[in-house]
């Protein structure tokens, strides 16, 4: 009896740790389909989860960064959501292949069409084909909005700043990867055609890739804490038979 009701205790204490680490995962963030190298063309998906039981995702507003400005900005058609393109124009001109841009794309906006959106317990992954990337920054902050059907309003802006504690509300960044010398002598053509092709199909509605490197550690520190959670009732267990005994 006594030890069924330590296991009891260990697998109530392990569900209540993973209860509490599962909101750090439910953030709105942007996932690169292939290597988002300097210099270079990406595609990326902004997975949006709907976080509450009551209520479904009708929107979604990403702002794109004003400093690192991006020339090309091209949404997949998503099932179901109308996506508008808002362009600005630019403080400081570009140039792509030898053309000035003098303007650039600074949000794109996906709204549900018929109301019902992403419902409770799903999510949505909305793709960007995005370039060229600059090569002047290691990461790129990408500010989201998720408005829900009870008009409730979570804005996923604020910047992690180093050596402090992730923010409630993270703002989602993509990590840029050092540019490789195809991409300096070829202009990225390869990425870029690749990012064309992403964008002429239709879009995924299942997802088994990984949520990234931050979302495997917090993964493996949440076993660990189970893991530690069920040695003690172990080692608790152990001492009680050698007292009896």
């Amino acid at each position: 009896m006594k030890a069924s009701r330590l296991a009891a205790a260990a697998a109530v204490a392990g569900s209540f740790v993973l209860a509490l680490s599962a909101p750090a995962f439910a953030h709105v963030t942007v996932q690169p389909e292939n290597t988002p190298a300097k210099g270079g063309y990406a595609v990326v998906d902004f997975k949006v989860p709907n976080e509450r039981d009551d209520a479904s995702t009708t929107r979604l507003e990403v702002s794109l960064p004003t400093d690192h400005p991006l020339a090309s900005v091209m949404p997949q058609p998503v099932d179901g959501w109308t996506v508008k393109v808002t362009k600005s124009k630019l403080a400081k001109p570009m140039e792509m292949h030898g053309e000035k841009i003098t303007e650039a794309v600074t949000k794109v906006t996906w709204t549900a069409d018929d109301g019902k959106g992403i419902p409770a317990g799903c999510f949505q992954k909305f793709p960007l084909s995005v370039g060229a990337l600059p090569d002047d920054t290691d990461e790129l902050v990408f500010k989201a909005i998720q408005t829900y059907s009870n008009k409730e309003v979570v804005r996923w802006i604020e910047v992690q700043q180093d050596g402090q504690e992730e923010p409630e509300n993270p703002a989602p960044v993509l990590e840029l990867a050092a540019a490789s010398e195809d991409e300096h002598s070829h202009g990225s053509t390869a990425a870029e055609d690749t990012a064309g092709k992403k964008t002429g199909t239709a879009a995924a509605s299942g997802d088994t890739s990984s949520g990234g490197s931050d979302t495997t550690a917090r993964v493996l520190g949440v076993v660990g804490i189970v893991a530690g959670v069920a040695g003690v009732a172990y080692g608790v267990l152990a001492g009680r038979r050698r007292s009896n005994a």
